[in-house]
């Protein structure tokens, strides 16, 4: 791939969701979902399909490569509009697929994705640990790791959905340093994915640091970030819970710009703008009924990490 883009792709796989539901697998410790709406499935669906378009066509607009997959619900799959979890990209052609915590998203893998990958990009090597799920042992991807590409490291928030063995497996086989801490949201509950608290782009890092429990922990992170030349941009729990740390940073032929749901982009304060505006342009993606099930554009944003062919 250009390194000089190591952090923020050109490109990603997003999946389109034709029957879009709140999932109630997932709702009994992802605090951020919402469990009831007073639309009927059928209004919900047609909603959220319509965001995810408008925002296809946004990052688009910007230069961004999308690679679209269509998702039919045939295989009863409510959350398949969040592709990051069950699987990840790295230079040097590696490609990892990761044990999923609900059994309804472990439907969510798909051949055609890895299929296409291959035929696009150069992929030297696809490493799968989803059948460590068996053994319930699981790892949710780039929602459950924040990687610093520079850097070499996961940053990882201690939940049922990073457990620590396969963690180890992965960081020794893809070589990132792993640095994880305890979290807890406004409430006391550990934040259970850490993308929803923490986003690192080229020039800037987004993360909230109160939730980090530990004193010591805190400090660390914070200094290993500041450490890596970044402007660190400390979130308010307010912030993360209207998902301003679920956003991502990419690549367009104008330069980088970071998607985040139009209610992230609302909450940010001037100075935070900013920051970030040194660096990307701010990308707000409308997606509100999207956002019921808990996750927001970061988790809908598989980047490619992977050189094309």
């Amino acid at each position: 791939m250009n390194y000089r883009h190591i952090q923020a792709p050109t490109s990603a796989v997003m999946i389109r969701p034709h029957r879009f539901t709140v999932n109630p697998q997932t709702a009994a410790d992802n605090a951020f979902q919402t469990v009831a709406t007073d639309l009927p499935d059928e209004e919900v669906s047609r909603r959220a399909l319509a965001e995810f378009d408008e925002a296809v066509a946004l990052l688009r607009d910007h230069g961004v490569r999308i690679h679209v997959f269509d998702d039919f619900g045939d295989r009863e799959t409510p959350d398949s509009v969040f592709p990051n979890n069950w699987f990840s990209t790295h230079h040097g052609g590696r490609v990892a697929l990761f044990p999923m915590y609900s059994r309804n998203r472990r439907r969510e893998r798909r051949a055609d994705v890895i299929e296409m990958l291959k035929h696009t990009y150069r992929v030297q090597e696809v490493i799968d640990y989803s059948g460590l799920e068996q053994d319930e042992l699981f790892l949710e991807g780039t929602g459950s790791m924040v990687f610093d590409h520079y850097e070499r490291l996961a940053y990882v928030s201690n939940s049922n959905r990073a457990d620590p063995i396969v963690l180890e497996r992965f960081c020794t086989a893809f070589g990132y340093e792993p640095m994880v801490f305890d979290t807890a949201d406004r409430k006391g509950n550990a934040i259970y994915h850490t993308n929803v608290m923490m986003s690192i782009g080229t020039d800037y890092a987004l993360v909230c640091l109160e939730a980090i429990t530990d004193a010591g922990r805190r400090n660390e992170i914070a200094k290993r970030l500041i450490n890596s030349g970044r402007e660190l941009i400390d979130l308010r729990f307010g912030q993360v819970e209207e998902f301003a740390g679920n956003a991502f940073e990419m690549t367009g032929k104008q330069g980088r710009v970071l998607a985040l749901s139009t209610k992230a982009f609302n909450v940010l304060g001037d100075v935070q703008r900013e920051l970030i505006a040194k660096s990307a342009q701010l990308l707000p993606l409308d997606i509100p009924t999207i956002e019921l099930a808990g996750g927001s554009v970061r988790c809908m944003i598989a980047g490619i990490h992977l050189t094309k062919r």
